[in-house]
């Protein structure tokens, strides 16, 4: 077995909890290619999520290389707990 590395980067945007998280991941090419329009996109269809947070990690062993971008967001339409 190959062995595995990992690096991330992250961006707080607004500190505080957050309602849920949404992962987009890829490992062929041309699907990491459109990553970051898929980000965009949901991001345009969810205009009432505040977002708090999105850290980028890739992963890659000796065959695949792997990138997730993970979004942290907060919900304005759901009431305060």
């Amino acid at each position: 077995m190959g062995q595995l590395s990992r690096s991330g980067a992250g961006l707080v945007l607004r500190p505080g909890p957050f309602d849920g998280v949404k992962i987009f991941s890829a490992t062929m090419l041309a699907a990491r290619a459109q990553l970051g329009e898929q980000v965009t996109e949901w991001i345009r269809l969810h205009p009432h999520y505040e977002l708090i947070e999105i850290i980028v990690t890739q992963s890659s062993d000796a065959a695949f290389h792997c990138v997730a971008i993970s979004v942290f967001f907060r919900d304005r339409l759901r009431p305060p707990r």
